[in-house]
């Protein structure tokens, strides 16, 4: 499964226990009629796949859907869900690293005295 939205928001990595679980979570917004904002979180390796996203960007998330249940002291069942990432991609196209520049030579024999006065002071 796919969500994808702008990014809300990136949480520092959380780390637990003794076995060293790493966590780190990060909310979007989805684009549709009633926006909604989900937490993904991405776990343990997946967690350094954020570090080159920051906030505004648009992204697409690969999810798995996980669930668990708990039994309380009382003896009653609870269930969590949580959305798990295993994938980001930056849906923003880059600028264009080569963009359309006037040659140098053009720029160095351009006059530009004649188009704008010089009124600074010095």
């Amino acid at each position: 499964m796919e969500v994808t939205g702008k990014i809300k928001l990136i949480n520092d990595e959380q780390t637990f226990g003794a076995s060293g679980f790493r966590k780190r979570e990060v909310v979007i917004t989805t684009s549709e009629q009633y926006p909604q904002m989900l937490m993904v979180e991405f776990v343990q390796d997946k967690c350094d796949l954020l570090n080159s996203y920051k906030v505004g960007q648009d992204v697409k998330i690969a999810i798995n859907l996980r669930g668990r249940e708990w039994i309380n002291p009382e003896g009653v069942a609870k269930y969590f869900n949580s959305i798990q990432g295993w994938r980001i991609e930056n849906l923003q196209t880059e600028a264009p690293q080569n963009a359309e520049l006037p040659p140098l030579e053009e720029l160095k024999s351009a006059d530009l005295s004649e188009s704008e006065p010089d009124d600074l002071p010095f």
